[in-house]
């Protein structure tokens, strides 16, 4: 039964086409004039075709079986664990559906609007459809567009801030009235 299962799975994943879009990938390169490569959806920087880690060819059975399960998400909904797509990637799939996903192929500038508004997957306080029209990884808190990440990071901390520049300030008060009360006792001796 599981090489049934596994032959199966097999057929259906080799007529299946592949699903790596390089038109997303051109337009977020030519409009953020960041380089992008797979890694932003897939598990591989080369993308889904070959036999690397994370590539279709580098699967178990029993992944080639998640994987054509994650292909058959058409709609909008479906649970996806794609074994070929990094979080993020599942997170598109789940989120619009493979019919979605090949309707925006036409129009991949129209990918960030259809995404979530509130997703942020890295927590670094910018949604994963700002940091794609960004050409940033929705996946790394340290990648995201600098004035963006200043000002998040600012009213994130700024009381901390306030109280470095505060104790900063009365460190060097302190300091000046110590050594203004030096000169005057100094001034003194010398009298």
């Amino acid at each position: 039964m599981k090489v049934v299962l596994s032959v199966l799975s097999l057929t259906m994943i080799f007529v299946t086409p592949a699903l790596a879009h390089p038109e997303f990938q051109r337009h977020f390169k030519e409009t953020s004039g960041r380089t992008i490569n797979c890694a932003m959806c897939h598990v591989h920087p080369d993308g889904p075709e070959g036999l690397k880690t994370g590539q279709i060819g580098s699967l178990t059975p029993d992944q080639l079986n998640t994987l054509g399960l994650a292909r058959q998400a058409n709609k909008p909904g479906s649970v996806v664990k794609s074994p070929i797509l990094n979080e993020f990637g599942n997170l598109i799939v789940e989120t619009l559906g493979k019919d979605k996903i090949m309707e925006l192929k036409q129009s991949p500038g129209s990918l960030p609007d259809a995404l979530s508004k509130t997703s942020d997957l890295d927590g670094d306080g910018i949604t994963d459809a700002e940091e794609l029209k960004d050409g940033t990884n929705p996946l790394n808190s340290y990648d995201g567009s600098p004035v963006k990440l200043l000002k998040i990071n600012f009213f994130r901390n700024w009381f901390d801030l306030f109280m470095i520049v505060l104790a900063t300030g009365l460190g060097f008060y302190g300091l000046y009235n110590l050594l203004l009360w030096l000169s005057v006792k100094a001034g003194r001796k010398g009298q």
